[in-house]
């Protein structure tokens, strides 16, 4: 189990000497990656990756994985609309060009409407927060159209199968990121990936040691659900690539971010249960609430919540 700086939009100088300075060894990075990245053929090509990895390693630190790419460049794929095979044959360019630059996840969602929060600044211990407030946003405009679970369960499945193996062949992890917030449907779009049981049957779908999950704990923890359970059942599995380790307030309808140590979860079990299943992957912050005079970016929130997952780590593995 280890400590890695996530959510790097844009991979700065400024980051990685900060990630040094916490005593972080890995590294996520965000899409959009890099401008010469973001703005090509649809996929991410080779050379560009291949900078970004060895920008990283010459700060002594690793690059475990790219977490999303614009989601406009598999949309018709989500959507089910025509046009999604050459979307589908784009992944694949990436997931073969992540190979080639030896970077080993790949994260994702598959949610055409995206995140949703209905506040961004509300007040929690001094800092500023984002919420969620589910009858706010019921009645909110279906710009995509409107798709129900099944349509999107066939759209999922026949993307599914056709990248994990492009992925295997490439060594490239497929880590799936949950619908956040976890309701049933939003926009007019269904939000398949809301539960325990979705994403049991993601893992069966196309079995696969390259198809699994980036297990956001927050997501989940909106979910309602036993989060220890979950991270024992998908952990035990080999299924958990990477985690989100965050904390919320609330239930799937109405819930509000909080620091790491005063959410609903208790985060010193939750650890103690990734360490029980054997997990040896990577935790990063997410999500921070934002502080007063703290930058854009939230570099004393991020520190904060580095330090406290840092210290649980080192915690439970004095434990034995």
């Amino acid at each position: 189990m280890r400590l890695a700086l996530g959510s790097i939009y844009e991979l700065t100088d400024d980051k990685l000497v900060f990630a040094k300075q916490l005593g972080v060894e890995d590294i996520i990075v965000h899409a959009p990656v890099d401008p010469s990245l973001s703005g090509g053929p649809g996929y991410y090509e080779f050379l560009p990756l291949l900078r970004i990895k060895t920008k990283i390693e010459a700060y002594g630190l690793r690059l475990v994985a790219i977490e999303n790419i614009p989601s406009a460049w598999y949309m018709k794929v989500m959507l089910g609309q025509e046009g999604r095979d050459e979307q589908i044959e784009n992944f694949c360019k990436t997931l073969e060009n992540m190979g080639r630059a030896r970077i080993p996840i790949l994260g994702y969602h598959f949610s055409p409407t995206g995140v949703w929060r209905t506040c961004t600044d509300m007040p929690w211990r001094g800092a500023r927060v984002t919420s969620f407030d589910y009858e706010l946003v019921k009645d909110a405009p279906a710009r995509l159209g409107r798709l129900n679970d099944e349509q999107m369960w066939e759209n999922f499945t026949y993307f599914l199968k056709r990248v994990i193996p492009t992925a295997e062949e490439a060594g490239v992890k497929m880590a799936l990121h949950p619908d956040d917030p976890p309701v049933p449907s939003l926009a007019g779009i269904a939000r398949i990936f809301r539960n325990v049981e979705a994403f049991k049957r993601l893992i069966e779908l196309v079995p696969s040691d390259y198809n699994g999950i980036e297990f956001c704990q927050g997501t989940f923890t909106e979910m309602g659900i036993d989060v220890i359970e979950a991270i024992r059942y998908f952990g035990s599995r080999r299924k958990i690539f990477y985690v989100h380790f965050r904390n919320v307030l609330g239930n799937p309808y109405k819930f509000h971010e909080t620091f790491v140590d005063d959410g609903q979860t208790n985060m010193l079990k939750a650890m103690l249960a990734y360490k029980e299943v054997g997990y040896d992957g990577v935790f990063i912050d997410d999500h921070v609430p934002h502080s007063p005079d703290d930058t854009p970016w939230g570099h004393r929130g991020r520190a904060y919540a580095c330090g406290y997952i840092k210290a649980l780590i080192e915690a439970v593995k004095a434990l034995g």
